[in-house]
């Protein structure tokens, strides 16, 4: 494959990529912004909900735990898919099942209808990550790898602070049920990426191989084995533990901070107005997209661990903070910074988890590192809301902030990848 010789400038990287490679990159960007959009309006519409259908504050973020469950599972399976059929199959699939199952919550008139859309929404939600991030990985060369996966990530900022818009405008004048109804109109991405997108060469030529009986581990079983063999046991378990927390992290705070600003004082929000609360947030997403961003660039040039470290550190100290305040102003100007730290490390996830896996294994292995932790942090929704209720949200947040502080630390056995190309 030959590049242009220059690639000077802040995005020098994008023009000098071949249009098969940008196009990789705008699909899994655009599929991972619409999966915030569809899995974010339910926190944003949560203060509604709740009092719409009379739940407490338990049960509202019991919804939230079996939404990342769902999550989890979508994960292994379109991992599995995406490794078998094609990273573009897989992400099509999973963002039709997202946007359908999200207009469906807009239908629910029990606890128990919205449980059983959410779940199936977080199904397609998983299983687009999975499928992205490997589309993304080996599309992009090893010295542009990180940056890319930064602005696929940073796409999820752009997606909740959408959904934030959406809701702002929507919500006050035609309730929380037309909110997710908008949901259904990610399906039509997936007529774009059906007609554009390529399978990257890298899994093309890797069928080929596994297809004329050239690779020892042909079959399913002993290529989901590989993850545990030898040495690679340690670093899967490691991985996952450390993604665990990170997530347990994220959605114990994003999960709640929309219905934190927009409940009632007299049960421990902040009482925000919808609209303000929606702007609120999407001053947040501005902190998260450049630390999404931020780290992609950052860790292209000095590597991943150095970095992901000193991002969940910042995470364990201002978040805490965060949860401990009660002014409005303080809040709105203190919130991009916690976005910024609490989520902008997740840019090297995919990076990560890409160049410590074959490509045989890579997108069901980066599918059940991300989506185990997801099964652990499923909780952090429920204990995040059980804690709001009987010890209220400061309490709540802080330890969310340990969550983060325990991710920092995991990463003394996890390997530094930064250049290493993919095989």
């Amino acid at each position: 494959m030959t590049e242009p010789s220059s690639e000077a400038g802040l995005f020098g990287w994008w023009h000098a990529a071949p249009t098969a490679a940008r196009r990789a990159l705008i699909a899994a960007s655009l599929g991972w912004a619409l999966d915030a959009f569809d899995v974010m309006l339910f926190s944003l519409t949560l203060a509604s909900v709740i009092a719409d259908l009379g739940l407490t504050k338990t049960q509202a973020g019991a919804l939230g735990s079996i939404t990342l469950l769902g999550g989890a599972v979508g994960g292994l399976i379109f991992g599995h898919v995406a490794d078998r059929f094609g990273r573009t199959r897989a992400l099509m699939a999973s963002v039709l099942l997202y946007s359908v199952f999200t207009a469906a919550c807009g239908l629910s008139q029990t606890l128990w209808q919205f449980a059983i859309f959410r779940a199936l929404l977080g199904l397609g939600m998983g299983g687009e990550w999975a499928s992205g991030a490997a589309l993304v990985s080996e599309t992009w060369p090893a010295r542009h790898r990180g940056r890319a996966l930064g602005y696929m990530q940073s796409s999820w900022a752009i997606g909740f602070a959408s959904a934030a818009i959406v809701v702002g405008f929507v919500l006050p004048r035609y309730g929380w049920r037309a909110v997710f109804f908008v949901g259904i109109l990610p399906a039509f991405f997936t007529l774009w990426v059906r007609r554009h997108v390529e399978e990257p060469a890298v899994w093309i030529e890797n069928k080929r191989v596994r297809s004329e009986g050239l690779l020892a581990s042909s079959g399913v079983p002993s290529r989901f084995r590989d993850m545990f063999r030898g040495r690679m046991l340690g670093t899967t378990a490691i991985v996952t533990f450390m993604n665990a927390c990170t997530l347990f992290g994220w959605w114990g705070l994003n999960g709640w901070v929309p219905a934190y600003l927009s409940l009632p004082q007299a049960q421990g929000g902040i009482g925000l107005t919808t609209v303000t609360m929606s702007w609120f947030v999407v001053a947040m997403q501005i902190g998260m997209w450049l630390g999404y961003v931020s780290f992609g660039y950052i860790s292209d040039a000095v590597g991943r661990k150095r970095v992901y470290v000193t991002y969940l550190l910042m995470a364990s100290i201002v978040l805490p903070l965060y949860g401990s305040l009660r002014m409005p102003l303080a809040l709105l100007l203190l919130g991009p910074f916690v976005a910024f730290f609490g989520t902008g490390f997740f840019s090297g996830f995919g990076a990560v988890t890409a160049e410590i896996y074959p490509t045989s294994i890579r997108a069901t292995a980066q599918g059940f590192t991300y989506n185990i932790g997801r099964i652990a942090s499923a909780a952090a929704p429920f204990t995040v809301g059980k804690l709001a209720t009987t010890s209220g949200f400061g309490v709540a947040f802080t330890i969310t902030g340990v969550a983060y502080l325990l991710a920092a630390i995991a990463w003394r056995w996890i390997p530094d990848t930064r250049g290493r190309e993919l095989a």
